[in-house]
């Protein structure tokens, strides 16, 4: 009984508890964007942000404007001041 209980708290370690501290730094991101940041959305697609809704962000490339869902950001690359 003992080597299972040791198995899942190895497998807690260094599975799940690093996994769980990145998608709470990654909700915290995608909480705090402000209009005028520029992020990576899936796929690659880089914007400035134009507006904030509850489930979407619109984004403006060079010459399009694209609304995208909030859980498809990526990255942010510059944060406006």
């Amino acid at each position: 009984m003992v080597p299972f209980v040791l198995l899942f708290v190895v497998m807690y370690l260094v599975l799940i508890l690093p996994q769980s501290r990145k998608e709470k730094a990654r909700k915290a991101m995608i909480a705090e964007l402000k209009v005028g940041d520029k992020v990576v959305a899936a796929a690659g697609f880089v914007g400035v942000v134009l507006g904030i809704r509850d489930q979407s962000v619109t984004l403006r490339s060079e010459d399009s404007k694209v609304e995208v869902l909030k859980s498809s950001i990526q990255e942010v690359i510059e944060r406006k001041s």
